[in-house]
């Protein structure tokens, strides 16, 4: 072929020496190789001892030499063998012997996700792909057989006389780099159609031909074919023989070529995989066919559409976007982040306001995770890494909590991980403007837009007002539309009559309808509210939801409604109720609320936080699946799980004491109405006269702003903002820290937000305070001039705190009571231990009951006495307390209260029995529930805490493995199970007890038999368990093999020795 092509390039350069270079011209794409034939294999193997390329394929193919012609005449001699003897042969035989090893077979899988899911990437490297060939006209190939590939008529475009040339160097280059031989060929040949024999849909199957003639014989197919190449060739040379033959240099060329290999590999790869990148708004179509089966949508409403669609979605633009509630909000955000995870190949961080939520979300997505090769990972309560794993080819969905997401940005920008993470979503937006948990979620925002200008930031929420304010902030889109899948209708009741809620009424509300229920004296007594009247009209064929002002009033209404509703009810799902109840005796050790043992045979129950969370999450499920028709609720439930009804009812216009605001009673009735189960939604507010004219103000009002709470709590919320700015090294000075502030929601909002004091002001005043609490320091005295640009340093302390999120106010109280504990720690027992990680934030709320104490300190054992005598609080201190004796001395009420919820602490990890303790100390026991979560939580921080100060190296150990106890507060042997989410105790002891004892035997169940295995476990929640099972095994098998190759790679410092002494 070498001299072949030469004497053509010769020729064609002498004609159009003079004619000018057209430099845009494009490489026209090349024709597939075809495959060779069984005939042909001695053929090539005789080639092989021939020595040469270019007589190997004289000898194969009957090239004959290209004597002088006319521009007008046959270029090829009536032989051509152009297409069979191209720069793709070479290209095909060079890349399969490249995948051979499966290092670059990872490495071409990685390039193809990476970099040519979208259209972008192709277009500026100008190379075509096998998708410019779907009208090609191919066959199968099987074992022992090779099939050859016939291009169509408008296979080849003008051909510029420049690329026979370029055709002719890349064959050099091939060869330098070293051809495969024929035998290696033939073997990566056979592999390459075996990997490719689902062909694209434009391809269309051909009856498989006899070749076992040798190569010399040609079909009619053949000379068809040739005569088809030929009119093509001859058409494409003589048209752009104008061009002149550009030079390239070697290095260019082998560039160039191996460019070109590694696409064409990762094109085929894409396409040649299980799934293809791009039908489903830019994502495989397996993640449509998995929406289908895990999911059932098969098709997205038509505002998804154009949401996914927009033009600022498209450019990765920050967007927010505004519905209703059940509109289908989270879809979108699921999507955005499967394009971010498969398509960009970045990680994505996803903010949920409630643990209960991530742990859902965590469940329904790790599914997805196995099926397309990401890892979805839980940071909530005391669970995440930091900073978190870095992985080496699979990408990360971290599922947060406001908190554990402050903390997850603060790791990534202080490791310099930041730019990895491509996609941040926040659930529930309008949080930002509620109290201290908006003031973190803030920071988080305004860090992230701060640090990483590639990072796109998603917010979402159904009830936004102030948008233009976020807008500002986070420098974004707005989208918003009032799309309900199910119609919603308001009414409102007065005495017996009820009003529809209309805006265009004068009085806003119009006449509907009368109650017609007869009500008996003692009925009119027990319910002046028609409750049973109005949950009687839906259950138990549809759902209702009632809120309730308080968790007393949830349980008082849901034993009242049983007590009037008729008996037909207790045979509804009889059988299914009564497992319900068996569930939650087993999961609480045989113990069961009296409330529920009477109100669930009517498919009722109260739901607020006084319960556990394992009967919280058997209700749920109870609910569901419609064994359970109604819930008594809290307003916590309406920003909660998504538990949908036919019917909601406000109980009082009242949470607690307070007034409902627009946005609590819009979250509560958005929950009126399923998609798919209901075709209306209705919602009743029930009010008295007394607040008619309140409640006519609430449904017609705008929805409340959303205001920075940086300011709130004596600027608490700004002091640690800046600490984690120094520390984090983002602003370390007076003029970046000022303009950091400018950037953030208090920034834009400064003007409403401060009155008296200017934003300068504020920021040098929260300086000074950390610095005078010496959590900062500041740089040798600056004059007027310089003081912009005076740096501050963060201290010891100062570093700890922010590393453990310690609350700036409790601080330096935790740094004394640790410093004071390294004097006489007692490790007899982990009742000192649990002490110095007992939140100090709910010991105000703490009320001890004197009797219990006293009662608790004598059964203290000698070496638990002497933690007592540390602190300082005695037994007669105690003893006098009991008895309302008066007392002179001075003791703490602070260290008082907070060892008494130790005591709780204790002696719960010593029975892992909610209820005993809950009844030992006269406690409800989700209160009981709470403060285990919130000690384990706490007990997280004050590890990170110690890690940063070196004189309490003794605590990082003793806090490892007490944050475990606290976290499962089970038996040890449970604590495997519990770690995949969604596995409660009761379920841990279900599955410890059916033989599945670690996670390796969850990760390999078969669902359908654990649903045979284990008692009341449905299809769904087994698929989940296996799903998380195996997500989390991944993510342990992955963070080993990395912790293997850092190991083994060399390190980025190592010495570099000079050539002379290597060589001596």
């Amino acid at each position: 072929m070498d001299d072949g092509v030469s004497r053509i390039q010769r020729r064609v350069s002498v004609r159009k020496r003079n004619r000018t270079s057209v430099s845009g011209t494009e490489a026209a794409p090349a024709a597939p190789p075809a495959l060779p034939r069984e005939g042909e294999e001695e053929a090539e193997e005789e080639e092989e001892e021939d020595g040469t390329v270019g007589d190997r394929r004289r000898k194969t193919l009957g090239v004959q030499a290209v004597e002088p012609i006319d521009s007008e005449e046959d270029m090829f001699g009536g032989n051509d063998s152009f297409v069979d003897n191209s720069f793709v042969v070479q290209l095909d035989y060079m890349e399969q012997k490249y995948m051979k090893f499966p290092e670059n077979r990872n490495h071409a899988t990685d390039f193809s996700t990476e970099d040519l899911c979208s259209e972008s990437a192709k277009n500026k490297l100008s190379i075509p792909t096998e998708s410019n060939f779907t009208e090609y006209k191919t066959e199968r190939h099987s074992e022992g057989e090779d099939v050859p590939v016939e291009p169509s008529n408008d296979l080849l475009y003008d051909m510029p006389s420049s690329q026979i040339l370029y055709f002719e160097n890349l064959w050099n280059s091939s060869n330098y780099l070293g051809a495969p031989s024929t035998k290696e060929r033939d073997r990566n040949s056979s592999s390459n159609n075996t990997m490719n024999e689902e062909l694209p849909p434009g391809h269309i199957k051909e009856p498989q031909q006899n070749n076992e003639l040798s190569s010399e014989v040609r079909t009619s197919s053949d000379m068809s074919r040739r005569k088809s190449i030929k009119d093509h060739l001859k058409s494409a040379m003589t048209g752009n023989a104008t061009v002149q033959t550009p030079i390239f240099s070697k290095s260019k060329q082998l560039k160039e070529a191996l460019l070109s290999e590694e696409i064409n590999v990762a094109t085929k790869t894409i396409e040649s995989s299980s799934y293809d990148l791009g039908p489903f708004y830019s994502l495989p179509s397996k993640v449509r066919d998995l929406y289908v089966q895990f999911r059932g949508i098969e098709k997205l409403y038509e505002w998804q559409h154009t949401c996914l669609t927009l033009s600022s979605v498209q450019e990765r633009k920050n967007l927010i976007y505004s519905l209703p509630t059940s509109g289908g909000k989270t879809l979108v955000a699921e999507i955005l982040m499967l394009q971010e995870l498969l398509c960009r190949r970045k990680d994505v961080l996803m903010i949920l306001p409630y643990v209960a939520i991530v742990q859902e979300k965590i469940s329904s997505l790790s599914s997805f995770g196995i099926e397309l090769g990401f890892f979805v990972e839980e940071y909530a309560g005391s669970k995440g890494r930091f900073p978190p794993t870095k992985r080496r080819e699979k990408k990360s969905l971290y599922i947060a909590t406001i908190e554990k997401s402050h903390s997850l940005v603060n790791s990534l920008i202080e490791t310099g991980r930041i730019g990895n993470l491509g996609l941040v979503v926040v659930d529930e937006l309008h949080m930002i403007g509620e109290g201290s948990r908006g003031a973190i979620l803030e920071m988080t925002l305004a860090k992230i837009l701060y640090t990483s200008k590639t990072t796109q930031i998603i917010g979402m929420s159904a009830t936004l007002n102030n948008v233009e304010d976020l807008k500002k902030f986070l420098q974004a889109e707005y989208f918003s539309s009032h799309f309900r899948p199910v119609e919603l209708k308001e009414y409102l009741k007065i005495n017996d009559t009820i009003y529809e809620v209309d805006s265009k009424a004068e009085n806003v509300m119009t006449f509907s309808r009368l109650l017609n229920y007869k009500y008996s004296d003692t009925l009119k007594k027990m319910d002046p509210d028609h409750l049973v009247a109005l949950v009687s009209e839906v259950i138990p064929n549809y759902s209702c939801l009632v809120f309730c002002p308080s968790k007393k009033n949830c349980e008082n209404v849901a034993e009242m409604l049983c007590k009037f509703l008729s008996k037909a009810h207790l045979k509804h799902r009889e059988k299914e109720k009564c497992d319900v109840i068996k569930n939650l005796r087993n999961a609480s050790n045989g113990n069961l609320c009296p409330v529920l043992k009477h109100t669930i045979p009517y498919g009722v129950a109260y739901h607020h936080s006084g319960l556990t969370n394992e009967e919280r999450k058997l209700l749920e499920e109870a609910y569901s699946t419609g064994v359970l028709c109604l819930f008594t609720c809290t307003s916590t439930l309406a920003a909660g799980v998504n538990l949908p009804a036919r019917r909601v009812i406000l109980r009082a216009p009242y949470v607690a004491k307070e007034f409902l605001k627009r946005n609590q009673y819009k979250q509560m009735i958005g929950r009126a109405g399923r998609a798919g189960i209901d075709t209306i939604g209705e919602s009743i507010l029930i009010m008295q006269e007394k607040d008619k004219q309140q409640v006519l103000e609430l449904i017609s009002k705008p929805l409340e702003n959303c205001y920075s709470h940086l300011v709130q709590e004596f600027n608490k919320g700004i002091q640690s903002l800046f600490l984690s700015l120094i520390g984090l090294k983002i602003a370390t000075n007076l003029s970046d820290i000022y303009q950091f502030m400018n950037g953030t929601l208090f920034g834009v909002q400064q003007k409403i937000l401060l009155k008296d004091k200017s934003l300068w002001e504020v920021t040098i005043e929260s300086l000074r305070y950390l610095t005078e609490k010496g959590l900062l320091q500041r740089e040798t005295v600056c004059n007027s001039e310089e003081e912009l640009q005076c740096n501050f340093h963060i201290t010891k302390l100062g570093r700890a705190s922010f590393k453990g999120t310690i609350d700036l106010a409790y601080c330096d109280i935790l740094y004394r009571d640790l410093k004071k504990g390294l004097e006489g720690l007692v490790l007899e027992s982990l009742l000192h231990l649990i002490y110095l990680t007992t939140p100090y934030d709910l010991v105000s709320q703490c009320d001890p009951n004197w009797m219990i104490y006293f009662r608790q300190f004598n059964q203290l054992t000698p070496a638990e006495q002497n933690v007592t005598s540390l602190l300082g609080v005695s037994e007669s201190f105690i003893g006098k307390k009991a008895a309302g004796q008066a007392i002179r001395k001075k003791v703490d009420k602070d260290i008082v209260n907070r060892l008494y919820l130790s005591f709780v602490l204790y002696t719960l990890l010593k029975d892992t029995n909610i209820w005993s303790v809950s009844e030992k100390f006269n406690m409800p026991r989700g209160y009981i529930q709470s403060l285990l979560i919130g000690a384990a939580s706490f007990s997280s921080c004050v590890l990170h805490f110690c890690e940063e100060l070196e004189e309490f190296w003794v605590y990082k150990a003793l806090l490892v493995e007490l944050t475990k106890k606290l976290t499962y507060c089970v038996k040890a042997e449970l604590i495997p199970l519990m770690e995949v989410t969604g596995i409660l105790e009761g379920r841990a002891k279900q599955l410890y007890n059916a033989g599945y004892k670690t996670l390796m035997h969850l990760a390999n169940a078969n669902p359908e038999v654990l649903i045979k295995t284990i008692d009341h476990l449905s299809r769904r929640q087994a698929k989940q368990i296996v799903s998380s099972a195996k997500m989390l095994l991944h993510e342990k098998a992955e963070a080993l093999q990395e912790e293997v190759e850092e190991l083994l790679r060399l390190p980025s410092d190592f010495p570099v020795v000079a050539p002379s002494i290597e060589e001596e």
